[in-house]
């Protein structure tokens, strides 16, 4: 059986396709983590009001931090698919990087940063 060794390069202008869109959602909801967390500009009055104060400040603590462990982990994705555009570039995408075989075309369009096949996963 002849087994591509790598894939063409029709196929990987079309992941980049999706890896693009990928980054540019991953990095809108990236910015709308980072302003719900960062010191935004709402002027109001609601930090002065003593009324259950102690409870709205441990709770918008926890939602900032919450939100802080989202934007890192949104982070890492588009560094992870960045990586996969370097890839794409060197010509090396879709190669699991233990059996050395194809990914498969549907786990990529699913996972597009995928590094490891279905095989390779399971092994671990």
């Amino acid at each position: 059986m002849n087994e591509q060794n790598r894939y063409s390069d029709k196929d990987l202008a079309e992941f980049k396709e999706i890896i693009l869109a990928k980054i540019e959602h991953a990095e809108e909801d990236l910015r709308l983590l980072e302003s719900s967390f960062k010191n935004d500009s709402n002027n109001g009055t609601d930090d002065t009001s003593p009324i259950f104060k102690g409870f709205e400040e441990g709770s918008e603590t926890m939602s900032k931090e919450a939100n802080v462990q989202l934007a890192i982990r949104q982070q890492k994705f588009i560094r992870d698919l960045k990586n996969a555009i370097l890839r794409i570039e060197n010509k090396t995408y879709g190669i699991c990087r233990v059996t050395g075989k194809l990914i498969q075309k549907q786990r990529l369009k699913l996972v597009p940063h995928a590094t490891l096949s279905i095989e390779a996963k399971k092994q671990q």
